[in-house]
């Protein structure tokens, strides 16, 4: 009986020992009980880089910032340097430490660069991320028998319908048939392109109904 007591604590003891070394290595590879990285001087990992990381995915080369368009600037770890500004008529925008930065006609990736430059005096490697929030510069026009004429900002799918139904539709004694849209060419000259309203709500020449672009003037007689 002495020698099945001893043996049975003997197993139970093993047992336990096994249980504790189970929970050490469970809690050595739960990366949710790893505090590795919040040790100083740790390198962050692509997760703990957080808005920077999400930032540089968003760099832009193609759109040209233009006057009134709205930046919002973030300078990585900067928070009284980031803000969101309008591009000024002059085509410039004001930041603190870098001052008068000249914005229009450059594309975000390039104003990102420039920023920099001018930062490096007061940051040690700024990171600086350029993304338009609004835009403001890319515009059309629409002129004669419709209910608002005007200038009217230009997004990304606005066709000639989008830009009747903008200006509020026609006027009584509108020519639904002879509207035109002027555009100008890289050149300088300017191209008259037909639009005639019946046919297209109709589903006939439906290529007329083109994809506005920045200085469109569409004009309904």
């Amino acid at each position: 009986m002495t020698i099945t007591a001893r043996t049975m604590c003997r197993r139970m003891s093993a047992f336990a020992v096994c249980i504790l070394i189970s929970g050490w290595l469970a809690a050595q590879t739960d990366p949710a009980k790893n505090t590795s990285s919040s040790k100083p001087g740790a390198q962050p990992t692509s997760a703990d880089s957080g808005a920077g990381a999400v930032a540089t995915r968003l760099h832009d080369d193609t759109y040209v910032i233009g006057d009134d368009d709205v930046l919002a600037i973030n300078v990585w770890k900067e928070a009284e340097v980031s803000r969101t500004v309008p591009v000024r008529s002059d085509g410039k925008i004001s930041l603190p430490l870098a001052g008068e930065v000249q914005a229009s006609g450059q594309t975000p990736l390039q104003l990102e660069k420039v920023l920099a430059a001018k930062l490096q005096s007061f940051i040690s490697e700024p990171e600086v991320t350029v993304i338009v929030t609004e835009i403001r510069s890319q515009k059309f026009n629409i002129l004669g028998q419709v209910s608002k004429p005007g200038t009217y900002p230009l997004t990304n799918a606005s066709t000639v319908l989008d830009a009747i139904a903008i200006a509020g539709g026609f006027r009584d004694f509108a020519k639904q048939k002879s509207i035109y849209i002027l555009r100008q060419n890289p050149d300088g000259s300017e191209m008259r392109l037909s639009f005639n309203y019946k046919d297209v709500i109709k589903g006939k020449n439906s290529a007329q109904n083109i994809k506005l672009q920045p200085r469109d003037t569409i004009v309904v007689p």
